[in-house]
């Protein structure tokens, strides 16, 4: 998600504590035995660490808008986030292991008070140590001959399973293991002799990967156990990260435009940023795993199952214009296969191509048609220094979208939907300006800082872009500025919301350049991202863990509970502060029931809706899987099960299999689109649908506030 920052006064901040009693020594604790068993080559915490990590605390602790004390509870929080981030799988240590690191387990709170990182690093030095044994063992493996004929059923999420008895339990988890990376690259069609040397590598090189960590990285894992168990979106940068979150603030770096995060042994694609690469290719998508990377067209390609997500990210990165070839394994067929190749080329994720763009989708009522708007909003973005220096011509969202409503009125629409789907914020100010496009004057949003203080963000320009009929499309990816907008009509009755439950991220980052306050021009200290202030609706209750729950909600796949902020641990709850003084445009309740009621009987009769139902079906029935098959005959019976689902879903889209499926490219009345590239987006179409019925139940009572459309509304009751 993209970060809304609010300007923050570091000199202020510094006078509000004294720097003598934020880095001093406090009282030491009676410090646990230390933990046996590790590496030839331990690692250690460097002096610059320890004053590093004596700042951060002192900030999370004293400014986070959510204070945690550093107590028992916070220390088993830590705890266990940080055997999370050393062993997510729970395929290194045994339950003896950890039973050995209990000690720790209430010493780690007064731990960080005292920049006592010991633990930190014998925990890591530990699991090192496991490392090694692991990958030995896993190498023994490929000498024997694996029974594919078995009925035998790997458990290949072992997120929640209990840790290993002991060794030999471990043995036979990663005997299991090396068998299904086998059998992939067996029904992958690779010879047993590649095969060995395939998985030599991996093994080997995750070994040297482990191998390679040094002090920085250690502790940067362990203050991120610590912002993590404080709350989600606060974290620890290194200098490492720090440069990066620059590069990714500035949208310079060359690459393919995909945010990923490391599960299990696998590297995932969370987000597929709009405009980039990627998401011009529309192949990747979200919940794909990444397994190798190769570059230029004919590059070796280098698997990457079980690498460091750093790692992973540096193979992807690379010059404008060259092409990377990522083998992916689709979110859709898991871990049974098959893979499929991608070739993207690497660019500069332009505004351009993150700008906002329209459409027109035609609805057919009887023998007419309702003309029905589209207005792409991928991310709330401004030229900042343009508009400081009151530039006539500056780049924002609002200007842009103000401008498509002109056009789309020009060509006299009914109805307007304003499609943020994918949509992850940007800046606070365009969401605020950007309503005022659809309202007349009066607050957008409340934000409520650690203090308690509450400032409001208002729309000051009276009148609107478009009175007429409006839609807004979200879905699980919309998060914070969208949310805020989506509220914002909501609220105000002004529009109806459609779609899928949003992210629910209502909160507001700071950055604190550790830098600032070091003692040295050689040693880099980082830098901390601290939650610092909420958002809350202009009614009152906050954005926050439960985001926006649509008026009428189309089908998707999961479970809302277990996607976004709410199913973040230590996510601040959803709150309530009271509402600000606003008028509502209308009640739009009834009108919504009735096309709630006609939405879901075209659930029951609309072939590509069925179609659609059963589609989220089969992918919950895979997403919810935690063992896949070691039987040949059983994964090769799936395989092509996936493929023919696959073939009939892109059969059905009029589009070739090979080439993918773009998403969000609308049936639309555009004469410059190739036919052959349109593909149906069925939840814009139905939204369409959705506000199209609107506009005909609202015909006597015009509660979709002033038509300026000059379209008299066709009845269709």
């Amino acid at each position: 998600m993209k970060t809304n920052l609010i300007r923050f006064s570091f000199v202020t901040l510094v006078l509000l504590v004294s720097v003598p009693a934020m880095l001093g020594w406090l009282s030491p604790t009676s410090v646990p035995a230390a933990i046996p068993d590790e590496p030839p080559t331990a690692l250690s915490a460097e002096p610059h660490h320890h004053y590093a990590s004596r700042l951060a605390s002192r900030f999370i602790t004293s400014y986070h808008y959510h204070r945690q004390d550093l107590d028992e509870d916070l220390s088993s929080r830590i705890f266990e986030q940080y055997l999370r981030q050393l062993d997510p799988n729970r395929s290194f240590f045994t339950a003896s292991d950890v039973a050995d690191m209990e000690r720790y387990r209430d010493y780690l709170s007064d731990a960080i008070r005292q920049a006592d990182l010991e633990p930190a690093f014998e925990m890591f030095n530990r699991y090192a140590g496991r490392v090694d044994e692991r990958i030995d063992y896993a190498l023994t493996l490929l000498d024997e001959e694996f029974d594919f004929t078995e009925d035998e059923d790997y458990r290949f999420d072992r997120r929640e399973a209990d840790w290993a008895e002991d060794r030999g339990t471990l043995n036979e988890i990663w005997r299991q293991r090396v068998k299904n990376d086998w059998l992939r690259l067996r029904l992958a069609d690779q010879e047993d002799e590649e095969i060995v040397e395939t998985l030599t590598e991996r093994y080997t090189g995750l070994q040297r990967r482990v191998g390679e960590f040094n002090s920085e990285d250690v502790f940067s894992l362990f203050m991120n156990a610590f912002t993590r168990s404080v709350e989600p979106h606060s974290a620890y940068m290194s200098p490492r990260r720090s440069e990066d979150f620059e590069i990714s603030m500035r949208l310079s770096l060359d690459g393919i435009g995909a945010m990923l995060q490391r599960e299990t042994e696998y590297t995932t694609v969370m987000e597929v940023v709009p405009g980039g690469p990627a998401d011009l290719d529309g192949r990747l998508e979200p919940g794909d795993r990444i397994i190798g990377v190769g570059q230029g067209e004919d590059g070796e390609m280098v698997d990457v199952v079980g690498w460091r997500l750093d790692h992973v990210v540096d193979l992807i990165r690379g010059e404008r214009g060259t092409v990377v070839r990522l083998e992916v394994l689709p979110s859709e067929t898991g871990l049974s296969g098959p893979s499929n190749t991608l070739e993207i080329t690497r660019n500069e994720v332009k505004l351009e191509e993150q700008a906002a763009s329209k459409d027109l989708i035609e609805v057919p009522v009887g023998d007419e048609v309702r003309r029905i708007g589209i207005v792409r909003v991928p991310v709330f973005y401004v030229d900042f220094q343009g508009r400081a220096r009151n530039e006539p011509n500056y780049r924002s969202s609002t200007r842009d979208v103000r401008r498509l409503i002109h056009e789309l009125k020009d060509e006299g629409i009914d109805g307007i939907v304003v499609d943020l789907r994918g949509n992850g914020g940007g800046a606070l100010v365009e969401a605020t300006t950007m309503t005022g496009l659809f309202i007349d004057t009066g607050p957008v949003v409340q934000v409520r800082d650690s203090r308690g203080q509450i400032s409001l963000e208002q729309d000051r320009e009276p009148g609107m872009a478009w009175e007429g009929p409006l839609g807004v499309l979200v879905d699980r990816r919309s998060a914070s500025a969208s949310e805020i907008f989506a509220a914002a009509i909501q609220d105000y009755g002004r529009g109806v919301v459609i779609g899928e439950p949003t992210f629910g991220k209502g909160t507001v980052q700071n950055l604190i350049d550790l830098d600032n306050m070091s003692r040295s021009e050689d040693a880099r200290l980082g830098q901390i991202k601290l939650t610092m202030a909420q958002f809350y609706r202009i009614a009152g209750g906050s954005t926050q863990a439960r985001g926006v729950v649509p008026d009428v909600v189309l089908p998707s796949a999961g479970d809302p509970e277990k996607w976004g902020e709410s199913a973040l641990e230590f996510a601040m709850p959803w709150a309530e502060i009271d509402p600000t003084e606003y008028e509502p445009y209308a009640d739009l309740s009834g009108l919504i029931e009735m096309a709630r009621h006609r939405h879901e009987e075209r659930l029951d009769s609309d072939e590509d809706l069925k179609k659609l139902l059963a589609e989220v079906a089969d992918w919950e029935e895979q997403a919810d899987r935690e063992t896949v098959s070691l039987n040949e005959a059983v994964r090769r019976e799936e395989m092509e099960e996936a493929e023919a689902r696959r073939a009939s879903r892109y059969a059905r889209g009029g589009g070739d299999p090979d080439e993918g499926l773009v998403e969000g490219v609308a049936a639309v009345d555009d004469d410059d689109e190739d036919e052959e590239e349109d593909r149906p987006d069925l939840f814009l179409n139905e939204s369409a649908r959705i506000l199209s019925d609107l506009i005909g139940f609202d015909y006597d009572t015009h509660l979709l506030a002033h038509r300026e459309s000059g379209h008299s509304g066709i009845d269709i009751d």
